[in-house]
């Protein structure tokens, strides 16, 4: 895959990896759009990588979401490529999560980044690349986990039935399942303690990580004017 010249969409931009992500493809020449829920950090994202096109979004806004990928393609003159950084967790026995919480997992780690690719999905040329952040928690379920685990598995069954229908049209979907990240992202969490962790994968090396994967993934043309 050419990185240099890609159109390519970020949800999620704001999160530590996803603005080390922008912050990588900004300096191999992509063309990007940015999106994420804090209008500050997209202010100085703005202003450490010029020409970069950044909007807000609300996860819970499915609609919303998806007219946002229509929005960057439009301004992108094209889209070549998405990649969903969005995440949340929550901890703690599933008897111990509300269905409340249960509801809002699932929202944002399954069907906001879902909303955001099954909109890219017709915009796509061959060569296009689709990918979304799950996590080794998609396939190795831990216990006090299992509402995160479900939406991670949820989006990853996703990835690779599309990924099947996408074949013949040359669309590329990967499922970026990368093992705990060292971004304080479990301290963020909407319900629960995080479990004693070890220590996380470097950002630095989780962004060689996720390059990697669309660099091995087939062509994205250079097409941006």
């Amino acid at each position: 895959m050419e990185v240099d010249g890609a159109r390519i969409f970020v949800p999620g931009a704001t999160g530590e990896l996803g603005s080390a992500l922008a912050r990588c493809l900004h300096s191999r020449g992509a063309v990007l759009h940015l999106a994420g829920r804090d209008e500050t950090a997209l202010r100085t994202l703005r202003g450490q990588l010029p020409g970069v096109w950044t909007s807000t979004f609300d996860a819970y806004e499915l609609d919303a979401c998806a007219a946002l990928t229509r929005r960057a393609a439009d301004r992108m003159g094209g889209l070549d490529a998405v990649v969903t950084c969005v995440g949340v967790p929550a901890f703690g026995p599933a008897d111990h999560i509300s269905d409340a919480v249960a509801e809002h997992l699932m929202t944002v780690n399954a069907q906001a980044p879902i909303a955001f690719l099954r909109a890219a999905l017709p915009l796509m040329e061959p060569g296009g690349v689709l990918a979304a952040l799950t996590g080794v928690v998609a396939g190795n379920p831990p216990p006090h986990m299992a509402d995160y685990a479900a939406a991670k598995a949820a989006l990853a069954a996703w990835l690779e039935a599309v990924g099947k229908e996408q074949r013949r049209r040359h669309v590329t979907l990967i499922d970026l399942r990368l093992p705990h990240i060292d971004t304080g992202f479990a301290d963020r969490a909407i319900a629960g303690r995080p479990p004693h962790l070890p220590p996380g994968l470097p950002v630095a090396a989780a962004v060689e990580s996720v390059m990697a994967a669309l660099v091995d993934a087939p062509t994205v043309s250079s097409r941006a004017s």
